[in-house]
């Protein structure tokens, strides 16, 4: 390995699945990267209710379905990040070091992105789009591949529709908002408080309500007369399925896997759930094509150090708007 790389580096791992005082910041190997991998040096890591669930023990069948083999601890949490590109493997033909990129990595052999490098398959990552800062790409790949999953993939979007996004002011749902209007679709948001309708009024929504105190279906039905095309939802709950009133017939919706209380198909309006997995190079070209259009804010309401790795896993449970983060230094 290149002199410049240490042997060892701070990563956040568990010594077995379970609560959130199961994580510690603890010294371990770096990654040594394969022919088609990529040694990322990590400055920016999402934190989403994925790296939780990832902790518990969650995922350890699909590791095992996937690897063939037993997770092995310490286990370094971690699905999506950004950094500097310290080591490209002899295979690698689209990154060279130095380069700025982010990936999307679930359920890594090598480890996860809660530390100072990390070793992608070059399949999952992709350059940083020019018009956003590290810190930005590597809070969103999770959420902003989930999202268009679901608007181009799942509910094929067309120009001119009207879409409704619940929990517009969330990690998913700012980055959804986003990209539907570049795709020229017409949103009508719902976000969680004061706060979060000011954050989806800025991003651009063509009309915003409060799910906590507004009539939604009353005003989607202002917004749509005839009934909304579709609906993202990015949130269960009550005031989530009767949005769905508000469809037309023949209307659609769709609802990542892990939203809980999953929504219910009423008469007329088909849904369906979806998985937000990993992208492969051609979701990243269209993810950063979308993104370079024009604009684009990936908002991170708080950023914390590696070593307050369990203090961003407790924020989780609060009330914030847009997304969670890890900065390196």
């Amino acid at each position: 390995m290149a002199q410049s790389i240490p042997d060892t580096m701070r990563a956040v791992a568990v010594n077995r699945f379970g609560g959130i005082d199961e994580m510690a910041l603890q010294t371990v190997p770096v990654p040594e990267p394969g022919p088609d991998e990529i040694l990322i040096r990590v400055e920016s890591v999402g934190v989403g209710v994925w790296d939780q669930w990832e902790r518990e023990g969650a995922f350890a069948e699909l590791f095992r379905e996937r690897h063939g083999s037993e997770p092995r601890f310490p286990y370094v949490i971690g699905f999506d990040g950004a950094g500097i590109v310290a080591m490209a493997g002899s295979d690698v033909t689209r990154f060279k070091p130095g380069d700025r990129v982010y990936a999307d990595r679930h359920i890594n052999p090598k480890g996860g992105f809660y530390a100072e490098y990390v070793a992608v398959k070059e399949g999952f990552v992709s350059p940083v789009p020019a018009n956003l800062s590290i810190e930005q790409a590597g809070a969103m790949p999770v959420d902003a591949i989930t999202a268009l999953l679901g608007l181009d993939d799942t509910l094929q979007l067309k120009k001119g529709e009207s879409l409704l996004i619940f929990g517009a002011g969330g990690g998913l749902g700012h980055l959804a908002l986003q990209l539907a209007k570049r795709m020229g679709v017409r949103v009508f948001a719902v976000a969680s408080g004061e706060d979060g309708v000011a954050l989806a009024t800025r991003l651009g929504a063509d009309t915003v309500v409060n799910g906590r105190k507004d009539d939604v279906v009353a005003a989607a039905r202002e917004f749509a007369p005839e009934g909304l095309d579709a609906a993202l939802l990015t949130a269960g709950g009550e005031v989530a399925q009767r949005t769905l009133e508000a469809l037309r017939n023949g209307g659609r919706a769709a609802y990542a896997r892990g939203v809980s209380p999953a929504p219910q198909a009423r008469p007329g309006v088909e849904i369906k759930e979806y998985v937000g997995d990993e992208a492969g190079r051609a979701v990243f070209e269209k993810l950063n094509r979308l993104i370079e259009s024009g604009p684009f804010e990936v908002h991170v309401a708080r950023t914390f150090s590696l070593e307050q790795a369990v203090d961003a896993h407790r924020a989780l449970g609060e009330h914030y708007l847009g997304k969670l983060a890890l900065k390196l230094e």
